[in-house]
């Protein structure tokens, strides 16, 4: 029986779209996009020089590493950011010219810092270089900017980020493409830090509306005080 279920994960897996990975994450359901990961790292090893079977490899880690933290699990934060950025970067050794591959390495850089605060010194340069690449190849990507601003969110104020770097870069996502749901959640986040819960609870409103399903939206609208 686990043979048969082992082997309908990979066939499923493989043909999972980025949309189906952002749902997974969405219902924060960790078993599947672990079943992913390993259904696309065996599709990795199958194409080595495959450049979008890399990508999709290196999203479905960074969606499993975003699960993991909203869990607080980081070490299991940690170990699917280590293995999707090194499919990120192969992806962008073969890819060297598509922005989405660069800022899938910036934003996996990224993750791992709140995974262990210990590694901002080794990852925060590549999660800016990975973001910044991603923008002077796509300058008018409100996904890159979402994902500079989350770097910054969680980069400490000594090392370049902070809550005001980050509010300013959910703010030009925003500007790009007003209804990119994570870029309001995250958005509301960053104001709430900052102490503008009025603002935040807008914000994070304005995410479940386009984006109902989202878990951790709700999660962080029932954290967020009512003015």
């Amino acid at each position: 029986m686990r043979v048969v279920l082992a082997l309908w994960c990979v066939t499923a897996c493989l043909g999972w779209s980025a949309v189906d990975l952002e749902e997974a994450r969405d219902r924060q359901d960790r078993a599947a996009l672990e079943a992913a990961v390993t259904a696309l790292r065996t599709q990795t090893e199958q194409a080595p020089r495959d450049a979008a079977a890399h990508y999709r490899l290196a999203l479905a880690a960074s969606y499993l590493a975003e699960a993991a933290l909203e869990a607080r699990d980081r070490p299991a934060a940690k170990t699917a950011a280590e293995t999707g950025i090194r499919a990120a970067e192969r992806a962008v050794e073969l890819g060297p010219g598509v922005s989405e591959h660069h800022r899938i390495l910036g934003a996996l850089c990224g993750q791992i810092i709140p995974a262990n605060v210990l590694l901002a010194l080794r990852y925060g340069e590549c999660a800016r270089r990975g973001v910044e690449k991603a923008l002077e190849l796509e300058p008018q990507s409100a996904k890159a900017w979402l994902s500079r601003g989350v770097g910054h969110y969680y980069l400490p104020p000594a090392f370049g980020g902070g809550v005001e770097a980050a509010i300013r870069d959910f703010e030009k996502a925003l500007e790009l493409d007003a209804r990119l749901a994570d870029a309001h959640l995250w958005l509301g986040i960053a104001l709430r830090k900052a102490g503008r819960a009025a603002q935040a609870r807008r914000a994070i409103t304005r995410s479940l509306e386009l984006n109902p399903r989202r878990a951790w939206a709700r999660q962080q609208l029932e954290k967020t005080p009512a003015p």
